[in-house]
């Protein structure tokens, strides 16, 4: 298979993605997932997806989609299209899977793959974090992981309508 193609396995849609969950578990890998815009993928994204990914075997994200992004963000958001966000995120080699999700919270997805390990940044208390109720009752764990001051989609945005 060629690179794209690799790059485009990695796309999948909810029902590819609870059977792939299932078989790496069935396998024995630990699947972490983790949630996200990530419209402007910035060094704070890299570097808190790559601590999330070492917290487990196979690294699971759930994408907002377009309308979802706009819901929460405002009508200037998402800046980047929901294709080039998937493409972004499952180019990079850390990353197993990206699904899109269309609600305001992966609570959904979440109660469908049944992860390992459920991962937000650190402005989330673990307790907090949509789905920890679902992932602790299935034996799993809620991690939050700080994030790098400095790097967010935000502040670039304001940069850059400041210019």
């Amino acid at each position: 298979m060629n690179t794209l193609g690799k790059i485009t396995a990695k796309i999948q849609d909810w029902k590819q993605i609870q059977a792939t969950v299932d078989a790496w578990q069935k396998a024995g890998q630990k699947v972490v997932f983790t949630n996200g815009c990530f419209d402007i993928l910035h060094y704070g994204h890299i570097h808190y997806l790559a601590q999330a990914r070492d917290l487990g075997n196979k690294l699971v994200i759930g994408l907002n989609s377009k309308d979802s992004v706009c819901r929460l963000k405002g009508p200037n958001r998402p800046i980047n299209d929901e294709t080039t966000r998937q493409y972004l995120l499952a180019s990079l080699e850390f990353v197993d899977a990206v699904v899109v999700f269309e609600q305001d919270t992966p609570l959904e997805l979440i109660q469908i793959i049944l992860p390992d390990v459920l991962v937000k940044g650190g402005d989330w208390q673990p307790k907090d974090i949509i789905g920890s109720d679902v992932v602790l009752a299935n034996g799993g764990e809620v991690r939050s992981l700080p994030y790098i001051e400095g790097y967010s989609t935000t502040a670039i945005e304001q940069k850059i309508r400041n210019w």
